[in-house]
């Protein structure tokens, strides 16, 4: 039988997810679930923002958390923007790294990489382009074409249009080479 202290090393091993320019909206939803696991106190400073922090300062500089309360708030603060700046790539942390607390990060990054109205729809429409001239490769193998396809249907889902898993499938068989 399995220890617990086997289980808790395995479950705090999950890889923390990083943004690809590219894939925000899958990144978005790895990120929340990874926060939730790991420490739902985090996922709450990030999408609420934290009330109890002390982030004033006076001509003295910055005033530090006097009660428990506030030096967890702190604590869970500063944790939550360094989780969020870890998962920036090198290239891209220099935008980010000046922001003060991390529900401004993450709206930050939203805006830079979730796009607005206009490029979501060119995205959508590149994703249903790519979708309508899929083919498989005849030297890739059977499942990596598969996992790529499925990716394809997923992100298409996320930006609203539902593919039925008869028109899948038959877009699948389609695309694979006559051998």
């Amino acid at each position: 039988m399995e220890s617990q202290s086997e289980t808790t090393q395995t479950v705090s091993a999950l890889k923390l997810p990083v943004l690809k320019t590219r894939d925000y909206d899958l990144w978005s939803m790895r990120m929340e679930q990874y926060l939730t696991h790991t420490d739902y106190a985090l996922c709450e400073v990030i999408v609420n923002g934290d009330a109890h922090t002390v982030a004033s300062s006076s001509a003295k500089g910055h005033i530090p958390p006097k009660t428990a309360e506030q030096k967890l708030a702190r604590k869970n603060e500063l944790k939550a923007k360094s989780t969020l700046l870890l998962a920036i790539l090198d290239e891209n942390l220099l935008k980010f790294h000046e922001i003060k607390d991390a529900k401004t990060l993450w709206e930050s990054i939203k805006a830079m990489f979730g796009g607005n109205k206009e490029s979501k729809k060119m995205q959508k429409t590149i994703l249903k382009q790519q979708y309508e001239n899929f083919t498989a490769s005849r030297s890739e193998e059977l499942d990596k074409t598969y996992d790529m396809f499925q990716k394809l249907i997923s992100q298409l889902e996320i930006h609203g249009e539902v593919v039925s898993q008869e028109d899948a499938n038959l877009k699948l068989l389609t695309s694979l080479p006559s051998a």
